[in-house]
């Protein structure tokens, strides 16, 4: 797809990955929708881009409603969602504590799951009513994983069995929005110099990148744009998810 004079929505927009991709959305010609639960942070980034910034949190069924019914009212309907929105946890299914709080487990599953599923199904719901382009494409939705749905570490449980099932959603998806010529494609990173990893301490940071075999770093936010970019472009990308990791196999622990 043409990047250039559609209308793309960014979920996490405000920071990490999903800023530095609707920097490169911008940049490539979009008009972007920054969607984020942190308004201040969106806002930030929109004026930054001159882009749009719109206050959402992505596991309410109420709120995506209004929110993409305002970005089709104000910018006009999107070819392209990038899903960046999502969050992390370190617990154990039973720690010393004693079983983890189910209400714990379910917010991980709540965001990063049906989260990804609320802004796909609306999304894509508008991508529906476009027009085709070339080889009858209407949209591409970019959804995003993690090298835990695969590697998932101790006290990943929620986490990963999070970013698994989004996973397990591409091929679905991509099935079955074929026939509106909307693709789907997963992005699944490792170890990316974003907020959360920035928090960390540097000698936790680096035995992070050590197990990283090449390059020897952790990934940058523009790589993980340059991916996202690339597949909205390639036509051929449809019901894949893409490790994007330097070859990291996570161990264990």
């Amino acid at each position: 797809m043409e990047i250039r004079g559609t209308i793309a929505i960014v979920t996490g927009g405000a920071s990490g990955l999903g800023a530095q991709t609707a920097r490169a959305l911008r940049a490539a010609g979009a008009t972007v929708a920054i969607v984020d639960r942190n308004g201040p942070a969106a806002e930030e980034v929109a004026r930054e881009l001159g882009a749009r910034a719109f206050t959402c949190d992505v596991t309410d069924g109420d709120q995506g409603v209004q929110t993409i019914a305002a970005i089709v009212t104000q910018l006009g309907a999107p070819r392209i969602l990038v899903h960046c929105a999502g969050i992390g946890t370190a617990r154990r299914i039973v720690g010393r504590d004693g079983p983890i709080p189910l209400e714990e487990f379910e917010r991980v599953v709540r965001v990063n799951l049906i989260g990804t599923v609320n802004m796909v199904r609306l999304v894509a719901a508008e991508m529906t009513k476009l027009a085709p382009l070339e080889d009858g494409e209407r949209g591409v939705i970019v959804m995003t994983a993690s090298v835990a749905a695969f590697d998932g570490q101790l006290g990943q449980a929620a986490y990963a069995a999070s970013k698994g099932a989004i996973v397990s959603l591409t091929l679905p998806a991509a099935r079955e929005f074929a026939q509106f010529g909307i693709r789907v494609v997963t992005i699944a990173p490792g170890f990316f110099e974003t907020p959360l990893l920035a928090e960390l301490p540097a000698e936790a940071q680096q035995q992070l990148i050590g197990a990283i075999p090449f390059p020897k770093r952790l990934g940058r936010p523009s790589e993980f744009a340059e991916l996202a970019l690339h597949a909205i472009t390639n036509r051929s990308l449809n019901g894949a998810t893409i490790r994007l990791d330097g070859a990291l196999r996570l161990p264990p622990r």
